[in-house]
């Protein structure tokens, strides 16, 4: 007589793998610094005099943020541009005259101040106002505190996923890859109103991280 032995390797082994898990998290701040894009636009059939008057009338507002206590380096030029200008009538193109566009960048710290540097730029000689951007100055600090929140989401699926599957997970990731940074702005509410200067009224910014976790588990 032989007798035979079968040997079931899921009868004495632990199993072991591990899962790839997606973690987000967002932190909301209050903004500290505006950023607002003011366009100085002349027209003149002769291009020479439309860049002489948009130079004067750009001086003129850079001039008047200076006074409101913002330095040249909190000022750019965004972009210059010469376009020409035509009219059609009864089918046919017709010159008209040259578009000079400057418009500047401009950096504001003091978010209180927002209208009040709207409404004197465009008195001195601004004619479009557009890209209100609220932000914060650094904003290192308050990424970090959505990077944490994007591990804690991360270990809080990994976790909830192993106790539906029926494994012990290990709650240090073995490897961690930051996913993307974003921070989202909330729109920015203009209101023209009796008052001595334009309301501008800044929402909160979202500021989310996203990382890839990966976490080992045994049965």
């Amino acid at each position: 007589m032989m007798n035979y032995m079968f040997f079931n390797p899921d009868l004495y082994t632990t199993k072991k793998g591990n899962m790839k898990i997606n973690g987000v998290g967002t932190v909301k701040v209050e903004p500290n610094v505006a950023v607002v894009n003011l366009s100085v636009i002349t027209e003149n059939i002769n291009l020479k005099v439309a860049q002489e008057e948009n130079a004067i009338k750009s001086t003129a507002v850079i001039n008047e943020l200076h006074q409101m206590g913002i330095p040249n380096k909190q000022i750019r030029t965004a972009s210059y541009n010469i376009e020409p200008q035509y009219d059609y009538v009864d089918g046919k193109q017709i010159f008209r005259g040259y578009k000079v566009t400057n418009t500047l960048s401009v950096t504001i710290k003091n978010i209180t101040k927002v209208g009040e540097v709207i409404d004197r730029a465009t008195s001195s000689g601004v004619n479009r106002v557009d890209n209100i951007i609220f932000t914060v100055e650094d904003t290192s600090i308050y990424y970090n505190q959505a990077l944490n929140l994007a591990i804690k989401n991360a270990v809080q699926k990994a976790v909830e996923i192993g106790n539906s599957l029926g494994v012990d997970v290990d709650k240090t990731p073995s490897k961690i890859t930051e996913e993307s940074y974003s921070s989202a702005f909330e729109e920015v509410s203009m209101m023209k109103l009796a008052a001595p200067t334009t309301p501008i009224l800044p929402g909160q910014i979202n500021i989310t991280a996203r990382i890839e976790a990966i976490f080992n588990y045994k049965q």
